[in-house]
């Protein structure tokens, strides 16, 4: 791991070893007695850094920190937490969940090479490829999520970026992220995958060869849809590279927002628990209704991926999706006749949220566009509370 400004002590390290997950998101590397003894890292909003002697200055030595872009006690604290939980050498931290997938991909591509991108990414990244990389001469090629070992055939010289993310985005497939990630380094490409449905409690990347792990913090680390901020955390191999190019472009996180994100992770452990048992709980209740032709949960048996699934992660978190049988019509008057899910894009908070999902921009996997697709956030409601709420659905249709 990254050398923290201030090591725990060898004691301190050596029980946090021994620790189990709830424990160490409770007690995070931070050390109260490095300052004053306070529970929590104080929030520090600083710009201003001052040196001792222009000798100091000009090497920029004896200070843990010289200008507040570069980090600060908060930021620091929470890169070094969220470290920990990736098995990462070092993290970044960004304004949001989307500039947490444009930085690294902006550090490792470059005009002229050639970066493939599973085709069940999010929206907004694939957007930016075929914007903003393509501009900067770049080429981008989508590849189906469960091609596998099969990445091998589309593998260029100038491959530099494999991006993945598993689950899919909207559709939930479950790629086999250690093999795609092997035949990557094989051919000298750095992987990176969109982590933020699982975060690192249920699946840590960089154990099964990816590079880099992507979180959008505004998510379940946060938790109370209050916040934007993201995340990468890179293995050694990379992080330099992260940091010198998060640097180069002036990007890090605020100070009340890292503050924030802190707090939100000592509970992720218990509210990850609840989403997943509510919304595998709604998930099975679905799979019987008469108006739903598929449910898109990994958790579920009846996943085409569910095997898979089970191999790689450790637990569900609250998102998946329903495949209406009926027009879109139909599927907008249930959306408009629910009263406890919220009608909005964001997820991992603590309410319930659900939107219509638009497949149009797939390119290779395209097998779900046959039925409107709902994509269903399961907050911290009570279950059956949401039951009736989503009766009241299926009645307008």
């Amino acid at each position: 791991m990254k050398q923290r400004a201030k090591p725990l002590s060898k004691k301190s390290e050596e029980n946090r070893q021994k620790q189990r997950q709830d424990t160490r998101l409770v007690h995070p590397p931070y050390d109260p007695m490095s300052l004053h003894g306070f529970v929590n890292p104080p929030v520090v909003h600083g710009s201003t850094v001052l040196f001792e002697s222009t000798a100091a200055m000009s090497g920029r030595q004896s200070l843990a920190y010289s200008y507040g872009l570069r980090g600060t006690p908060t930021t620091t604290a929470l890169e070094d937490q969220l470290s920990e939980l990736e098995g990462a050498f070092g993290t970044v931290l960004v304004p949001s969940g989307l500039a947490a997938v444009t930085l690294p991909l902006l550090a490792f591509v470059s005009a002229g090479d050639h970066v493939l991108i599973v085709d069940s990414v999010y929206t907004p990244t694939r957007v930016f490829c075929d914007k903003m990389l393509a501009r900067l001469g770049a080429s981008v090629e989508y590849f189906d999520p469960h091609i596998g070992a099969g990445i091998a055939d589309l593998m260029r010289p100038e491959t530099s970026v494999v991006f993945l993310e598993s689950p899919g985005s909207n559709t939930f497939e479950i790629m086999d992220v250690k093999a795609v990630a092997a035949i990557a380094r094989e051919h000298g490409a750095v992987t990176m995958l969109d982590n933020t449905w699982a975060t690192p409690l249920l699946f840590r990347p960089l154990e099964h060869g990816v590079d880099l792990s992507i979180h959008a913090l505004t998510k379940y680390p946060g938790g109370h849809s209050d916040l934007l901020m993201g995340s990468v955390s890179a293995n050694e191999a990379t992080y330099k590279r992260l940091r010198d190019a998060q640097m180069q472009l002036g990007v890090n996180a605020a100070p009340d927002d890292t503050f924030l994100v802190i707090r939100g992770l000592k509970t992720m452990g218990v509210r990850l628990r609840h989403h997943e048992r509510s919304a595998l709980a709604l998930a099975t209740w679905l799979e019987a209704r008469s108006e739903v032709s598929a449910v898109l949960h990994p958790a579920l048996p009846s996943f085409p991926d569910h095997a898979a699934f089970k191999n790689q992660f450790s637990g569900a978190s609250g998102l998946f999706a329903v495949s209406l049988d009926c027009d879109v019509a139909a599927a907008k008057r249930f959306l408009d006749a629910l009263d406890i899910f919220g009608l909005g894009y964001s997820w991992g908070g603590h309410e319930s949220l659900a939107v219509l999902v638009d497949l149009s921009d797939r390119t290779v996997a395209t097998s779900r566009r046959d039925r409107p697709l709902i994509r269903l956030q399961i907050g911290l409601e009570d279950p059956e509370d949401l039951k009736a709420d989503l009766e009241r659905g299926f009645a307008a249709i």
